[in-house]
């Protein structure tokens, strides 16, 4: 199979399916990418860069405010821009619960 032949099948998958492709990637690219993990008792059980208590929800909506990645990778020096790639690959995978999860804590506040 070709590049261009290959690249052709995976723009046809859906959201979600490019989303654990581009996981399994990062990971097998070494890059240091930790995934997406959600786990009871930590951050709500909201999805967060595996290993850290960074949610997904914060870092789309720090995004969509205007800051840039690079800021981002600032503020938080202990994730990489493999970490910003998955969290962003799920975000994309998973829009309504990122939505919601922004909604209820804009509620809170």
């Amino acid at each position: 199979m070709t590049r261009q032949e290959l690249e052709h099948q995976l723009l046809r998958l859906s959201p979600a399916d490019k989303a654990d492709i581009i996981q399994s990637l990062t990971k097998t690219l070494r890059t240091g990418g930790k995934g997406i993990s959600k786990t009871p008792g930590i951050c709500g059980g909201e999805a967060c860069i595996a290993g850290t208590r960074i949610a997904v929800w914060l870092l789309v909506e720090a995004q969509q405010l205007g800051i840039s990645e690079a800021q981002l990778l600032q503020d938080y020096p202990h994730i990489s821009a493999a970490d910003l790639v998955n969290a962003w690959a799920y975000a994309d995978a998973h829009p309504e619960e990122i939505a919601a999860v922004i909604r209820a804590n804009n509620e809170v506040v």
